[in-house]
């Protein structure tokens, strides 16, 4: 297998200067480490000062991970298989990190998988695996970590969503369902923490568009390392956009841009031989 940091393209930056977060000596989790848009964040973040705690299922992509990051400067990575569809496991894992590790003080939902297929063509475990990982994991690793910043009045709960969670898509029904659920549950999870006066616990709702993880592998995507160095609002303006529109008028819309058949030449990630 061979580990690789991705390559960065060059873009326009924003000419408005925001202030950046300092994460410099947070401990930061990051399921789905082992590959694609985790890999690039731990290294990022690595880069940044912070301690980072890798979760995968897949050992060897999490050694990739960590000498990639050891090489960007990480004072402090460790690594953990966990399966975060598995409530049991997120827990056991979860205590693991605590008495190793301490705190997680940014956790990082970015764990996720995709069928690709028409519903009535998509096996039943299939289904409830995509729930179970793009969703319903996100409730454990909470439930795990949030205490500890809710008490600390200090935190950051960042879920990598989807375009897809914006609206829907043809062969997209299970994931579009995951990733709308997981919006919505950390925008309610958002609303708990003003209305508890946490106002150090922030939350953060990354919907990217397709992006070249392998787990896409066939469509036109994006690159992930252009997802955490820019944003761009187009997509969003478009959902929105959309809103306003008769459905019929939206559905041709979204044929004239070729949304309706982008899932034609999916082929997703390559299985191993």
């Amino acid at each position: 297998m061979e580990c690789t940091q991705g390559r960065t393209f060059g873009v326009d930056k924003p000419k408005v200067t925001e202030r950046k977060k300092n994460v410099s000596g947070e401990i930061v989790l990051i399921t789905g480490a082992g590959s694609g848009i985790g890999r690039l964040l731990a290294i990022k973040f690595a880069s940044l000062g912070a301690t980072v705690v890798l979760w995968d299922i897949n050992q060897e992509g999490l050694n990739c991970t960590v000498r990639l990051a050891r090489d960007n400067g990480a004072g402090r990575v460790h690594s953990y298989i966990c399966d975060c569809s598995k409530r049991q496991d997120v827990y056991r894992v979860a205590d693991q990190v605590k008495k190793e590790v301490g705190d997680v003080s940014i956790l990082i939902n970015n764990a996720g998988i995709v069928i690709g297929k028409r519903f009535l063509d998509s096996p039943d475990p299939l289904l409830e695996k995509t729930m179970d990982v793009n969703t319903v994991a996100h409730f454990w690793t909470y439930k795990a970590f949030l205490p500890a910043m809710i008490a600390a009045n200090h935190g950051h709960l960042v879920s990598i969503a989807s375009c897809a969670g914006l609206c829907g898509g043809n062969q997209l029904s299970d994931y579009c369902a995951s990733k709308f659920a997981a919006i919505g549950f950390a925008e309610s999870i958002d609303m708990e923490m003003r209305v508890l006066r946490k106002t150090g616990v922030k939350t953060t709702i990354v919907c990217p568009f397709f992006i070249n993880t392998g787990m896409f592998d066939g469509l036109p995507v994006t690159t992930p390392d252009f997802l955490y160095e820019n944003h761009e609002p187009g997509f969003f303006l478009l959902v929105l956009f959309l809103g306003f529109l008769p459905v019929k008028a939206s559905v041709l819309l979204l044929d004239y841009f070729g949304c309706l058949d982008v899932m034609s030449t999916f082929k997703g990630r390559p299985k191993k031989e």
